[in-house]
């Protein structure tokens, strides 16, 4: 991670710890975290504009399994805890296309399908600018998000139509203050992640 980074999961200075995680718990092992139907987690620390370095891996499907579309691995990262980034196993898999792996969820789907097959680590590094409110909680300006996955870019500073929703639109009804927590997804599915790091990216007003 780089020196100004805040370090969420990884192999900080004294050991690997799932500490700056509150909510599931779930399972941590070796540096790993995983799911494990507890509940999703949110970091205890509220962050902003920002740049979120994660790694993320799903099962390989075991013999006899046929998980397709939605429940090939489902997962997602919200920051604010509403506005979500797909996390799901799109290799050779096909779902709708604002469901894939790496889309804003039920807004954008990713420009390409980078993701390497089940069983392998792969990264995301997200670049998110929260959306700004007025005093009255109108909208001032959108949230921005650029995805980058595996090493490539497949979402390059998109607005958002405001907060996920699933099969309706979104909207920016509630408003907010500058910073929020970062959530991990409990979908049921044993999604693992290690080596997670923040960075702050703020900028004046």
């Amino acid at each position: 991670a780089p020196s100004d980074a805040t370090i969420l999961l990884g192999a900080g200075r004294d050991e690997m710890t799932a500490e700056a995680f509150e909510g599931g718990p779930w399972t941590v092992k070796e540096g790993v975290m995983t799911v494990n139907g507890k509940g999703d987690v949110r970091t205890k620390e509220a962050f902003g504009d920002c740049q979120l370095h994660l790694e993320w891996r799903v099962p390989a499907q075991e013999e006899g399994q046929d998980l397709r579309g939605q429940a090939r691995h489902n997962s997602g990262v919200f920051f604010f805890g509403r506005y979500e980034v797909q996390i799901l196993d799109c290799f050779e898999n096909q779902t709708y296309p604002d469901g894939m792996t790496a889309s804003l969820y039920g807004q954008e789907p990713p420009m390409v399908n980078a993701c390497r097959l089940a069983g392998e680590w792969q990264t995301y590094d997200i670049m998110f600018q929260a959306p700004r409110f007025d005093e009255e909680g109108a909208l001032v300006s959108p949230a921005v998000v650029t995805v980058i996955h595996n090493g490539v870019t497949v979402q390059h500073a998109q607005k958002l139509l405001g907060a996920t929703q699933h099969r309706k639109v979104a909207d920016y009804s509630v408003s907010h203050g500058k910073k929020g927590q970062i959530k991990l997804q409990d979908h049921g599915n044993p999604v693992s992640f290690r080596n997670i790091w923040v960075r702050s990216l703020e900028r004046a007003d």
